[in-house]
């Protein structure tokens, strides 16, 4: 059964979308000098979104069944990634809705190339560090690459390690095709919550041949459009869409029950996220999609070249500094 009739609109009116896809209608023709994606698909001639202003009162927990309230209602879903408890905190009190303790802590934190690399047990401490910092938010932990794609059994046993020992309230997993769809299936019937993930899936890195906008072209955007149903119809809560036309994503989202959440994939998602490096200035060469809301990196540079300087010029520490 649908989670709600409808989209509201901030008139309360009820704009009801399509539930099933029928690919033999997938209106994407080709005409001579037009061939992408965000050139064929069809114009969304909406108005543009007005934001409602937060409900009275903020809720003391955000829970599953609030994201699937704020999708009903169009108030867009703020998520960014945090790995450690500070920033945890930080994410919480500035009003985050969900924190993504995310495999990119590879990249982010240990300096990995990719995140590939990132294990099970590297999850699970960052993801209880974030916990201990967070009161309000919905956490959600990435399971790592290889760590639920050899079985059902192993999906759902780590997925519950995330849980158990990480502390999380939720999971999410990177879906390239139908086969991981089982796998959040029997994480789902085990109880345990499960975000989906299609688009540019980063743990398929070498297999998509680079961080490239995925769903461009008529048949990978059909593809995509599958994809999203078939995550929903196997239980996932959300779904986060990376790095697809704009175009796209407002489609699947208008089509879909469940909320999604966009990262390079325009504004007409129910959500959105971001890595906090980028947000925060922390990353040198941060994606196009991105947007860096302080610059945070010269600001500790600058901070760390004075203290260097103090302490070898002699003015650190200071006597107010001293105990006698």
């Amino acid at each position: 059964a649908s989670l709600h009739p409808g989209l509201l609109s901030p008139a309360g009116q009820v704009h009801d979308f399509p539930r099933k896809l029928v690919l033999p209608n997938f209106p994407l023709h080709f005409p001579p000098g037009r061939d992408t994606v965000s050139q064929v698909l069809p114009e969304q001639n909406t108005p543009p979104r007005k934001v409602p202003p937060p409900p009275p009162g903020v809720v003391k927990k955000v829970r599953i069944h609030h994201l699937h309230q704020m999708k009903a209602a169009g108030r867009p879903i703020a998520m960014i990634t945090a790995y450690d408890a500070v920033m945890a905190g930080i994410a919480d009190e500035g009003s985050a809705d969900v924190i993504l303790v995310g495999d990119s802590v590879g990249t982010t934190v240990h300096g990995f190339d990719t995140t590939l690399p990132v294990t099970l047990e590297m999850m699970i401490m960052h993801t209880q560090a974030v916990v201990r910092g967070s009161r309000r938010s919905l956490i959600v932990t990435d399971l790592p690459f290889m760590s639920y794609q050899v079985s059902e059994q192993q999906a759902i046993e780590n997925a519950g390690r995330l849980m158990k020992e990480g502390g999380s309230s939720a999971v999410k997993l990177e879906t390239s095709n139908d086969r991981t769809l089982p796998f959040i299936r029997a994480i789902v019937d085990s109880g345990i919550p499960v975000m989906g993930h299609i688009g540019l899936v980063p743990q398929s890195i070498n297999q998509l041949g680079g961080y490239r906008v995925q769903g461009r072209d008529q048949a990978d955007a059909g593809r995509l459009i599958e994809l999203a149903h078939k995550v929903q119809e196997a239980g996932a809560f959300a779904i986060v869409l990376e790095l697809i036309p704009s175009e796209l994503a407002a489609r699947i989202t208008s089509e879909l029950t469940i909320p999604t959440i966009g990262i390079g994939a325009g504004p007409e998602t129910d959500g959105q996220v971001l890595v906090v490096n980028d947000v925060l200035g922390l990353t040198e060469n941060a994606p196009r999609f991105s947007r860096k809301y302080v610059d945070l990196r010269a600001g500790v540079l600058r901070a760390v070249r004075k203290y260097t300087r103090d302490v070898r010029e002699g003015h650190f520490p200071a006597e107010e500094h001293e105990f006698h």
